[in-house]
């Protein structure tokens, strides 16, 4: 085959070592000429065995790196599915994420759009019966797989289907070794995982004339004159419109008549969501002083960050809307970000309202389809706002006038999986990739972020102090239960009056137990030995729904058993309240209010978010008790009371964010009440009352409470002070990845007392991680106070690719986490 001279791309491998990444140079084959460019995925071949590999096409060039280079198999897009902008994102994630080319550019693609490489084997033609009788070198397996393939002529088996009828392991050779023998040959085909969806549309030929001539029925002349007036339309809508079969305009395709095609369509999950209208936004004196603030900002045509504080209920949202309002008249997209699923219906329900289909959803609760159609729309233009959570980040705008982050304190925006990056940082490249304002917004904004509007300068601060009309905060009351019999409920005597008081009045309540489960642990009173998980350092919780004993780590799942696994006596004690409880408890106190549970077990299908939370809205529900995601982002006007089951739950861990947390979880679930005309309160249970992170959430006192921590972070050194960087280690056995734990610790001591001594750093560590076994995987942890620059991510990625590549750690899986949500 002929190339063109000296004409390469580079491309991003899936599956390569972080050790090994780099952009491998592949030479682009004639045929492809001209139509390979940036952005495009490929099938490469890969490794000595050449086996084929999905890769991304970073860049073009007329030189390589190596003097023999193997060819590019099939170019799998026509056009490129990523810009130059994500191309450049994706080499920014790999420096500061330590992760692969593949990893940052597959992160920024819809799951359904990406395609996996099936392997196959079919017969060769020299492969029959009498071969086979007369091959000395043909193990009795070999010779099992060889004679399915001989009486099923034609046969094409993948290679798990291989191992599954032979009883193979998955990982078998013995299919690659028959190719070996010219017994079997292999292909490796791109398979993607979700199709495009398509409808058949029908049109007249060119020529229909000629075909027709006077010979068509009163039927098929009906058909022909409804696309001579229309040009074009779905088989369906012509059966629609003309009564007529499908097998008539197959007919008229058949003579030459109609001609068929396939149109690509979307599966939107909001198609009905309505034109929308544009009615004016009325905002308070305080929002148009911060819409107008934020809109000088935008105007100015450059890459500005703001702070939008408001304390709960203030009316954040209608500030939105007035700013997307003067993005959208500029044709510029707008991406909005909510930390979870349940804060997507109701927000999705005002965008929607006002903006109709030009909304484009992004969140895990919608199927591959509907994800990669959601992504389609906003590529080709027929969407102006992405609304979803993390992955929102990536809608591919061309012009990108509008980040929105709201509750941006929330972990849920950082990525636990690599590439671990936090949404607020892809959020801050892409602003000042397209000059673009970031807006920030919360009731309790992550001191970070708080640090950088009011102190360092480096973000503008709006702030709105007051409830939105006729709005007030509650009145907040904390119930110490400290003496309180657990054993006999959790409600305690004021709260159970509290919520009668509601129920009578015909007023809703919401409650927060951020423990999901019936029981939190099962021990035995004899041993006192808790019955843990057998692939993880946790408790088993008692679920009542399935009456089973469940890990929530790894979801490992045993029947309640009748005696102590440890000593064997039957003296099982269950204690400690989650949700199922919480909700029992609720149902035997007030027998006739009708209950709702939000927790991720009653959450399981991708509609439940959206029906449970329109019925309570609609008052359905007279009590909805939750995890925290009924604590933030909900807007409820019949809710007049908030109550926090065990406030300290929250409170307490060796996590330097963990005050931090619990303050923001408890002033936005305080929060949830009395945002209509009633006056709402809230009744926090607790057994320290006197700590002050309760009484500052209660008061809604963020700015005292910034004021404590912010002395504390800087004592300690830790975030805004210093960067946090965890360094990972993940094996099967816990005697391998504590050594390449320690085998780390001691290399970063060499090369910090020599070539990289001007970094300041201080090392904790290393340590068992405060789970240490997960689904079978011991897991330890160094922590890195550092500065994150340069010279740290050189000496990092230094490090990192040194502990790849030694043997001792071939089964110890080792990572960077920079500036994780859990240190522990």
């Amino acid at each position: 085959m002929n190339y063109p001279p000296k004409t390469y791309a580079k491309v991003a491998v899936e599956n390569t070592a972080y050790d090994f990444d780099k952009l491998f140079d592949y030479l682009i084959p004639l045929e492809y000429d001209g139509l390979v460019a940036p952005g495009c995925r490929v099938i490469v071949p890969f490794g000595r065995g050449n086996r084929k590999r999905q890769g991304v096409i970073f860049e073009l060039s007329r030189t390589a790196d190596y003097g023999k280079v193997k060819p590019i198999s099939s170019l799998l897009d026509e056009s490129p599915v990523l810009s130059d902008e994500m191309l450049l994102m994706a080499k920014w994630f790999r420096d500061n994420y330590y992760c692969t080319y593949y990893e940052a550019a597959k992160v920024m693609l819809p799951s359904g759009i990406n395609v996996r490489v099936v392997t196959s084997y079919r017969a060769t033609e020299q492969l029959d019966s009498l071969t086979l009788m007369e091959r000395s070198d043909i193990t009795p397996q070999q010779r099992r797989i060889l004679e399915m393939f001989i009486s099923n002529p034609g046969l094409v088996l993948e290679k798990k289907h291989i191992a599954e009828v032979m009883n193979l392991p998955a990982n078998s050779t013995i299919p690659d070794k028959l190719v070996e023998k010219k017994l079997l040959e292999r292909t490796d085909d791109a398979v993607r995982n979700i199709k495009d969806a398509t409808i058949k549309m029908a049109a007249l030929a060119p020529d229909w004339e000629k075909h027709a001539g006077d010979r068509l029925t009163p039927k098929q002349n009906e058909i022909v004159k409804l696309l001579g007036e229309v040009q074009n339309a779905s088989v369906r809508e012509i059966c629609y419109f003309t009564g007529i079969s499908q097998a008539v305009v197959d007919l008229l395709a058949k003579k030459g008549v109609v001609i068929y095609y396939e149109e690509e369509i979307y599966r939107n999950p909001y198609s009905n969501a309505g034109s929308g209208h544009s009615g004016r936004v009325v905002l308070s004196p305080q929002q148009q002083t911060a819409f107008e603030n934020l809109y000088k900002l935008y105007s100015e045509d450059k890459f500005r960050v703001s702070l939008l504080f408001g304390v709960t209920g203030s009316g954040k949202t209608s500030v939105f809307l007035r700013l997307i309002d003067e993005v959208l008249s500029d044709g510029k997209g707008i991406i909005v970000m909510v930390p979870e699923i349940a804060l997507t219906s109701q927000t999705l329900g005002k965008f929607h309202e006002r903006y109709g289909s030009r909304v484009a959803v992004f969140h895990s609760g919608l199927s591959l389809a509907q994800r990669m159609d959601e992504w389609k729309r906003v590529r080709d233009g027929e969407a102006q706002i992405a609304l979803g959570t993390r992955s929102a980040i990536f809608a591919p705008f061309k012009r990108l006038g509008l980040v929105i982050i709201d509750e941006e304190q929330e972990y849920t925006y950082k990525s636990e999986n690599s590439p671990r990056f936090h949404a607020r940082d892809a959020a801050r490249f892409r602003c000042g990739y397209n000059k673009a304002l970031l807006v920030l917004a919360s009731a309790t904004p992550s001191i970070e972020t708080y640090y950088n509007a009011t102190e360092s300068g480096r973000y503008d601060y709006q702030v709105l102090t007051q409830r939105y009309g006729n709005a007030i905060l509650p009145d907040v009351e904390k119930i110490d239960i400290s003496r309180m019999d657990i054993n006999d409920g959790i409600i305690s005597p004021r709260l159970y009056q509290a919520l009668r008081d509601n129920l009578e009045s015909g007023r809703q309540s919401i409650l927060l137990n951020n423990r999901r489960g019936f029981n939190t642990f099962v021990s035995c009173r004899a041993c006192n030995e808790v019955i843990t998980c057998p692939n993880c350092s946790v408790s088993m919780t008692y679920h009542s729904d399935n009456r089973r004993l469940m890990c929530h780590y790894c979801g490992y799942s045993m029947p309640v058993p009748h005696t102590c696994p440890s000593c064997g006596e039957p003296y099982l004690r269950f204690a400690g309240h989650g949700t199922q409880k919480a909700e029992e408890e609720l149902a035997k106190l007030f027998p006739g209010a009708r209950i709702l549970r939000m927790d991720a077990d009653s959450m399981t299908r991708r509609s439940s978010y959206d029906k449970k939370l329109s019925d309570f809205a609609a008052g359905l529900y007279d009590i909805m008790i939750g995890t925290q995601m009924v604590a933030k982002g909900l807007d409820f006007e019949r809710v007049t009371l908030v109550g926090v089951l065990m406030a300290d739950q929250a409170l307490y861990s060796d996590d330097f964010r963990s005050y931090e947390r619990a303050f923001s979880l408890l002033t936005q679930v305080v929060g949830r009440s009395g945002r209509g005309e009633s006056r709402g309160r809230a009744i926090i249970q607790t057994v320290t009352p006197d700590n002050p992170v309760i009484d500052l959430a209660a008061s809604q006192d963020y700015k005292k409470f910034y004021q404590n921590e912010i002395i504390l972070r800087k004592a300690m050194l830790y975030p805004p002070f210093a960067d946090i960087c965890m360094v990972g280690f993940v094996g099967s056995r816990d005697d391998e990845t504590s050594l390449a734990a320690d085998a780390f610790m001691q290399n970063l001591k060499y090369h910090t007392q020599r070539e990289y001594s001007d970094i300041p750093i201080r090392a904790l560590g290393p340590s068992p991680a405060s789970v240490k076994k997960v689904s079978g995987r011991y897991r330890y942890k160094i922590i890195l106070k550092c500065r994150n620059n340069a010279r740290f991510r050189e000496m990092m990625q230094l490090l990192l690719c040194e502990s790849g590549r030694d043997p001792a750690n071939k089964e110890v899986t080792v990572y960077a986490d920079l500036n994780p949500d859990n240190v522990l």
